[in-house]
């Protein structure tokens, strides 16, 4: 119920202005979002680096209603794949396809992934397409896959709540490409998703199993100690080794648990949003875990 509450209430735009035109939720803000300018996820993923693990920069946006807002998205990613191979970082980029212009229509979105994927792939970096609510899903995978018949720096991200997930995986992998695989951030019907957590977890796990054995270079992204255990020991039985998968991990999340797996040898990699478009995330992030929400409640009343 909360979680649900948490992304209604993202839809509002007077709570949108009350928490972005607030000193102290702006600055509570920056535990999940370093800051509005590429300059600070910059310093961020120097700092990850520095730490042994890597990361991956998403300009935050989605939904643009003009070319315009289209077109500078494309360019703040172009951007921020320059900076990457200009302070020689080990980092990729995630965007969303709304953010480039989806709900202006295919073509025109398809033509903007495709410079970006173009520019990635000149500096021998990655771009990694991110999933949003299910009505984006068929035309999300659409476009990746046309990207990739292009260029191999395209990979995108699968939601282990939804049913559907199984078979968009197994598509995924004939085509060759690299998968994020989520437990998923949207409110969703229950003819489409699975609403119990536990039968999330089930699926993540069973999805996993899909994916670690394919030979294709895939990223874990879960805080959950239910999920990464699994995955360890899936892997181990099967003699898949640490450098053939990595975990990712939000920005200012469980950093205790990301820290212990790279003293164990995984590959780690942590995703830095970045931009002025930050309360949707912010409020996805809060409905996710109870504990971003009482650490937000703790220090905004304090």
């Amino acid at each position: 119920m909360l979680r649900a509450l948490l992304l209604e209430l993202a839809k509002s735009s007077r709570l949108r202005r009350w928490i972005i035109s607030n000193g102290t939720t702006r600055r509570l803000a920056q535990k999940f979002v370093p800051g509005e300018d590429l300059s600070p996820a910059i310093e961020a993923a120097r700092r990850c680096n520095h730490a042994g693990m890597a990361a991956s920069l998403d300009h935050l946006g989605e939904n643009v209603l003009n070319r315009e807002d289209a077109e500078r998205a494309r360019r703040a990613y172009t951007d921020a794949l320059d900076r990457i191979a200009a302070e020689n970082l080990d980092a990729n980029i995630s965007l969303k396809l709304t953010h480039l212009g989806l709900d202006l229509g295919d073509e025109f979105c398809a033509g903007q992934l495709c410079i970006v994927a173009q520019r990635a792939a000149a500096l021998h970096n990655f771009v990694r397409v991110d999933m949003e609510g299910s009505a984006y899903t068929d035309r999300t995978l659409r476009i990746v896959k046309q990207a990739r018949a292009e260029t191999g720096a395209v990979g995108t991200v699968i939601q282990a709540y939804l049913y559907r997930s199984g078979r968009d995986i197994q598509d995924l992998l004939e085509a060759g490409c690299r998968i994020r695989l989520v437990k998923g951030a949207y409110k969703e019907p229950s003819q489409i998703a699975f609403l119990r957590k536990k039968d999330v977890d089930a699926n993540y796990v069973k999805l996993m199993k899909m994916l670690l054995p394919s030979g294709i270079y895939h990223a874990m992204a879960t805080h959950d100690p239910n999920m990464i255990e699994p995955t360890i020991r899936f892997a181990a039985e099967h003699d898949i080794t640490k450098d053939k998968f990595e975990f990712q991990m939000l920005y200012g999340i469980r950093t205790d648990l990301q820290s212990r797996l790279v003293r164990q040898g995984y590959r780690v990699r942590i995703y830095i949003p970045f931009g002025q478009d930050w309360f949707p995330y912010f409020m996805r992030r809060l409905a996710e875990r109870p504990a971003n929400l009482l650490f937000f409640a703790k220090n905004l009343f304090r």
